[in-house]
């Protein structure tokens, strides 16, 4: 694969690449992570990459006041969309790539998502280039407040939960979003669940099972979406190859 590496923006150090990044490696790709809140910079577009990776975080899609560098991070999956570089959204990310093509983030009505959850496909993403091999994949890692509640023109859900929440999108011909945690087993939840504990404790919820359930899919999840990785990285080395 050529050197041109995937840029990665990671947000929180408690939202780090994980599996996704060994993922990555293991199929030839090499990454650039950027850490913005650290004082990174985030470069003006995506020429000297292969692709773009925009992980979770606990801050909103319209947070820049706070996080100032979520602006340029929107900037860079408009590029991503108009220069047809592939570009993946994970969590935050794929609520980031949503408002910045055009569509909209809110809390969701129905509470906040938590647990090892059933992904529901949707017809349309057995014919996708990145998420139609992992048809048929499920469960996986969700941990949010916030979903998309609606969709950039022309985008395509690819994936809801039962209750309607959108779970998977491509959002432009090369810009997905997922919104479960591909990355995340155990060791990378179980932090999430200690700094929420006292919130998530007053709404019922039993973030020990929560975890336990995480550490007992970890296996079922390495192999589940593995592939996620690979199709990505293959679609970088495609851009990187023309």
């Amino acid at each position: 694969m050529s050197s041109a590496p995937i840029l990665v923006v990671e947000h929180e150090p408690t939202c780090p690449v994980g599996w996704m990044g060994e993922w990555l490696r293991e199929a030839g790709a090499s990454l650039d992570i950027r850490r913005p809140a650290a004082g990174d910079p985030l470069p003006a577009g995506l020429a000297e990459h292969g692709g773009l990776l925009v992980l979770g975080g606990s801050m909103g899609a319209y947070d820049e006041a706070t996080c100032p560098w979520l602006g340029p991070v929107k900037r860079l999956l408009r590029r991503a969309a108009e220069d047809g570089a592939p570009a993946l959204g994970i969590c935050l990310g794929h609520q980031l790539a949503a408002v910045a093509l055009g569509g909209r983030v809110a809390r969701n009505p129905r509470g906040q998502q938590i647990g090892v959850l059933d992904v529901g496909w949707l017809p349309a993403a057995r014919e996708d280039r990145l998420l139609g091999p992992l048809v048929g994949a499920t469960p996986a890692v969700q941990w949010n407040n916030d979903v998309v509640v609606e969709l950039p023109p022309g985008a395509v859900p690819l994936a809801r939960t039962a209750s309607g929440e959108l779970q998977a999108a491509r959002f432009a011909p090369t810009v997905w979003g997922v919104q479960w945690h591909p990355e995340a087993g155990e060791r990378i939840v179980r932090p999430w669940a200690e700094a929420d504990r006292d919130q998530t404790i007053e709404r019922g919820v039993d973030v020990d099972a929560y975890v336990a359930a995480v550490a007992a899919a970890r296996e079922e999840q390495r192999r589940t979406w593995r592939g996620l990785a690979t199709g990505f990285a293959e679609l970088a080395r495609r851009v990187v190859a023309r």
